[in-house]
């Protein structure tokens, strides 16, 4: 038996695009390897991806920053709204009062704190602390300070003087932002007139 040796043996049969080291690349072949080649050795260079990670990064901290925003803008509307239910408080309780010019006025006696008198405008000041209705634990609620003014003074129709009654309620709260608080003030004010006792002009 003979064996057969030789490259020629070991030569594959079959038509295909590569080449062996012991032939040249044809006509065909030399597209298919520069492909090849250049699909092997493509990627992205150290600036691009330094530069595609800052870009994430900007985005990213962006939409973290809008999200605080919401949070804080949504905190605030809930504390003036929550100051503004006291203010209006404030004003229902001297709405509530009895004022009779023959009896007496009660709008003025309205329980405040440091309580004052000023003759030359009539007018009665003083101020009240309450907590702000808004969700809180252990001691970290808010307190919000009532101003509250009533003053008297009279419209002059034709026939005869009215006496009216303005209450205003300036309510100060504070609002933690940026390591600091700042200060609001929400208010509300009314007018009030006499009630009419005498049931004859009913």
């Amino acid at each position: 038996m003979r064996v057969q040796t030789g490259s020629s043996a070991l030569r594959p049969t079959g038509k295909h695009l590569g080449c062996r080291r012991d032939q040249r690349p044809t006509l065909k072949a030399i597209p298919f390897l520069r492909f090849r080649s250049g699909h092997l050795q493509a990627g992205y260079t150290l600036i691009e991806v330094v530069i595609a990670t800052a870009v994430i990064a900007m985005v990213y901290g962006m939409i973290i920053q809008g999200y605080m925003q919401a949070g804080l803008r949504a905190q605030w509307s809930g504390y003036s709204l929550a100051a503004q239910s006291l203010a209006t408080q404030q004003i229902e309780q001297a709405r509530a009062a009895m004022w009779d010019p023959v009896i007496g006025n009660q709008v003025t006696n309205l329980s405040l704190l440091s309580r004052s008198y000023t003759g030359t405008n009539q007018t009665w000041t003083g101020y009240t602390t309450a907590y702000l209705d808004v969700p809180y634990a252990t001691t970290n609620y808010v307190v919000a300070t009532n101003f509250i003014s009533i003053q008297l003074f009279y419209l002059d129709p034709p026939q005869n003087m009215i006496p009216v009654q303005m209450i205003r309620v300036d309510t100060v709260w504070p609002f933690f932002y940026r390591k600091d608080y700042s200060y609001f003030t929400n208010t509300s004010a009314t007018l009030l007139a006499p009630d009419n006792r005498d049931q004859s002009t009913l």
